[in-house]
């Protein structure tokens, strides 16, 4: 089987770029929030135990959202990339066997 192998271009590391900038924006907000949950923490010291589940029940939300919108956003990332899927690069793969199996029997 064949594989082209082509250098890095612009274009490539734009997108190196770009998955940086976002990794690094994601884990700034992280950190942001890990920073006022321990200021938070802090200010439970004398709190009772109802508030205190309430509040990591809050925060186990607040978590779950932060999450889910890091991954929003890489999602919408990689698809203006166009970056195929793995069905994708496992159906183009199958396709390119087939045809290097067609060009040996071609080649007897």
């Amino acid at each position: 089987m064949w594989l082209e192998v082509r250098p890095v271009t612009d274009d490539a590391n734009k997108g190196s770029g770009f998955f940086h900038q976002i990794w690094s924006q994601a884990l700034t907000t992280v950190q942001g929030a890990e920073g006022e949950a321990q200021k938070l923490l802090a200010k439970l010291q004398g709190v009772s135990q109802e508030e205190s589940r309430k509040l990591a029940e809050r925060l186990q939300g607040q978590r779950k959202d932060l999450e889910k919108r890091v991954e929003d956003v890489v999602k919408t990332s990689v698809a203006r990339l166009r970056v195929p899927r793995r069905e994708e690069v496992a159906q183009l793969t199958a396709r390119v066997e087939a045809l290097a199996r067609r060009v040996e029997n071609l080649s007897k």
